[in-house]
């Protein structure tokens, strides 16, 4: 099931201008990511067709990017990792404490 947006829809619809509006900041690595999630499991990337013999039904399976920054492609991943570092937690909660040392006291 897809979802109504994605990222690559994002990237489709405003990437041309948000590069133009950052041509100085954005690398050939950052284009690159950018690209292969627009193009991700479309007809760019070409594909394979499956087809029932019994029943008849056919399904056009478009290839992924493969790109590590990719949602399409990574996101059973990390949703695997997460799950694996949620069973590690503890049954108590949790917060986050941050503190600051003057410099002084650095030495």
């Amino acid at each position: 099931m897809r979802p109504a947006l994605d990222v690559a829809d994002i990237f489709g619809r405003h990437g041309p201008t948000y590069v133009q509006a950052h041509d100085g900041h954005l690398g050939r690595v950052e284009r690159r990511v950018m690209s292969a999630i627009e193009l991700c499991r479309t007809s760019a990337l070409g594909g394979h067709v499956e087809g029932c013999r019994a029943c008849g039904t056919v399904h056009v399976a478009y290839n992924s990017c493969r790109n590590r920054h990719c949602p399409k492609c990574q996101g059973a991943v990390a949703r695997d990792w997460l799950a694996a570092r949620t069973d590690d937690l503890l049954p108590v909660p949790y917060f986050t404490w941050y503190s600051h040392c003057p410099p002084r006291s650095r030495r």
